[in-house]
């Protein structure tokens, strides 16, 4: 290897290392028979430090292949397989899908074999943020007032409660970040008991107890499947001045329902408004970690500098939640050697192995993905979006694995079972307890997860300049200027804390966050 490449190797390894300003080319692993593209290379250009010349015009962010590799041949970055030559590439060429497919081999799980206990700072030492508690203890970061349906027809009459209350008639209650509907496209149609109505109902619980509503309201229509009376009964609610629920058959249609639901927001917001902010443990912050629009960086800038202040977070006493189980597959491996025990690994593999048969009994495939904006970016196979994406949990120990909106008991690096798709995992996490949310993107993702704040990475400046108002933090330093793996999660991690204290990100500026509430939705509409 070149020096700058043993350089980068070291880095990988080590974070601490300062990295030197990256070349036209990286190799992210001495085995790695690929190399990164830091920019786009044309055909019969030479870099330096892959030593032959480009045979193919090289996009930003895709693969050149260092080597030959024979067809059958594993293809491998991170020093990880990522997929199997479908044909025999010659060194300089473009490595992509036309010459790169999935392939089946064997992982090594080797339970817990990495996991090491976690060096704690002292509780005395840890970091703080300014947080709003609440009366039976929980943190909250943000202090809005939801408007919940249990079902699709009560969307409507949630929407409008919820609209007037827009400015200016939250400026008596400052303290109020607003009031917000969540509604959802099912609720019927679907059966009483199950899977489906399971997740559902865990999901609802979730928000309508989270530490970032100061009171919730539950709309229904009456006749749903999904009745308002077994949610109270199942998990035990009670009417008072922070959670109320009606039915619109009851209060006699929409126009009234509206009026109705409007006084029951109004008699919330005085005790809503009723906080104050004080210093809290950084071990009251559960951070969702998500990845979307992912390119050839992430895995190299973004995801590693979150996977560092994931680190840091852990350190501190707080929680960081890795979810979108179709999105490590090929990378479960590295999460297995990571767990605190062999049944918290199993747990995991169990999951695994649930959606190959889910994806199988429905027609699809685990390599449904990357999407057609990730393979633009340069990711070839999901194999090698997985490396990459489970960079977002750094390297302390897998405390456990949890179920889809679970509640996220103990601090520490967890994993919690969702589908890729963004909006629905986020709200899995949300439902679970997170109150921060870090994103990272290479393509530009635009969303937001109300009632948690959600923080942009963006893996590269290119992206980063040319969609700053909605991107919080460039992580493209990392291979622009040299700014360390350490440095970049410091970063991160000073943001979230500021974050959790109040301070807006990109996305509550633009005020994104009512249509993200997406529970999953399984088992059959009927």
């Amino acid at each position: 290897m070149t020096q700058t490449e043993t350089q980068l190797a070291e880095t990988e390894r080590n974070p601490t290392v300062q990295a030197t300003p990256a070349p036209a080319v990286v190799r992210l692993n001495p085995d790695d028979n690929v190399m990164v593209a830091c920019r786009r290379l044309a055909a019969g250009s030479e870099p330096s430090a892959l030593g032959v010349k480009c045979r193919d015009d090289i996009p930003s962010g895709h693969k050149v292949a260092a080597r030959p590799i024979m067809e059958g041949e594993a293809v491998r970055k991170y020093g990880q397989i990522i997929g199997f030559a479908t044909q025999d590439i010659a060194e300089g060429q473009h490595v992509h899908t036309h010459n790169c497919g999935m392939g089946d081999f064997e992982r090594d799980y080797a339970y817990g074999a990495e996991a090491r206990p976690t060096d704690s700072v002292p509780v005395d030492q840890r970091a703080t943020f300014q947080g709003i508690v609440r009366p039976d203890g929980q943190v909250a970061t943000r202090n809005y007032i939801g408007v919940l349906t249990t079902v699709n027809c009560s969307a409507t009459v949630a929407r409008a409660v919820a609209s007037a209350f827009n400015d200016p008639a939250l400026d008596a209650f400052p303290n109020v970040d607003g009031v917000v509907a969540f509604a959802h496209g099912t609720g019927c149609g679907m059966a009483g008991s199950g899977e489906g109505m399971e997740l559902l109902q865990r999901t609802l619980h979730g928000y309508l107890t989270h530490p970032n509503f100061a009171g919730v309201l539950l709309i229904g229509l009456g006749c749903e499947m999904n009745q308002i009376n077994r949610i109270v009964e199942r998990f035990g609610l009670e009417r008072g001045s922070s959670f109320d629920y009606m039915k619109i058959q009851e209060a006699g249609g929409t126009r009234a329902a509206v009026r109705d639901g409007v006084e029951r927001i109004q008699a919330m917001l005085p005790a809503a408004n009723e906080v104050s902010r004080q210093p809290v443990s950084a071990s009251h912050i559960k951070l969702a970690l998500q990845c979307g629009g992912s390119d050839g960086y992430s895995g190299i800038t973004a995801n590693p500098a979150l996977g560092a202040a994931v680190d840091k977070l852990v350190r501190h006493g707080g929680t960081a939640i890795l979810s979108e189980t179709p999105e490590i597959y090929g990378a479960e491996h590295l999460l297995t050697r990571r767990a605190a025990s062999r049944e918290v690994g199993e747990k995991l593999i169990e999951r695994i192995h649930w959606w190959e048969d889910y994806t199988a009994r429905n027609s699809g495939s685990m390599d449904n993905n990357p999407s057609p904006g990730n393979k633009e970016g340069g990711l070839t196979t999901i194999l090698e979006k997985s490396l990459g994406a489970a960079a977002k949990g750094g390297t302390t120990r897998l405390e456990n694995v949890y179920g889809y909106a679970e509640p996220i008991e103990g601090p520490g690096f967890v994993f919690m079972d969702s589908p890729g798709y963004d909006p629905c995992s986020i709200t899995g996490q949300i439902a679970s307890g997170a109150n921060i949310v870090c994103f990272t993107t290479g393509r530009g993702s635009v969303s937001g997860f109300k009632p948690s704040p959600s923080l942009k990475l963006c893996t590269n400046s290119t992206t980063y300049q040319r969609m700053s108002e909605d991107m919080d933090i460039n992580c493209g330093p990392v291979l622009d200027e040299g700014v360390s793996i350490e440095e970049m999660g410091d970063r991160i991690f000073d943001l979230v804390l500021r974050t959790a204290s109040g301070e807006q990100s990109c996305s509550e500026a633009l005020d994104f966050g009512d249509n993200e509430f997406v529970p999953w939705q399984i088992g059959a509409v009927m």
